[in-house]
């Protein structure tokens, strides 16, 4: 069961909850500074549904735009973990 569990975490439990604790707090602090909450982001997601309801065919634009702009983020985020991951598995 323990080896399943470190296998299916990627680490021992408690690092992974260490590591998930100080992710959060980052998280929570850039959330802070950019005066955003969950409540806001809830509501942004919302937002962009009804707009895509309401616009039809525009909003394939505006979902354009948002995928670039997520994509900006993302992208470069998810090279670095893969940067990472795979110099921690040649060790």
């Amino acid at each position: 069961m323990s080896r399943t569990l470190t296998r299916f975490l990627g680490d021992s439990p408690l690092r992974v909850i260490i590591k998930l604790i100080v992710f959060s707090v980052i998280a929570g602090v850039m959330m802070s500074a950019l005066g955003w909450s969950p409540v806001t982001i809830y509501e942004g997601i919302i937002r962009f549904f009804r707009r895509l309801w309401e616009l039809g065919f525009d909003a394939v634009y505006s979902s354009f735009e948002y995928l670039l702009l997520g994509a900006a983020i993302v992208v470069p985020v998810f090279l670095i973990i893969r940067i990472l991951n795979y110099r921690s598995s040649r060790s």
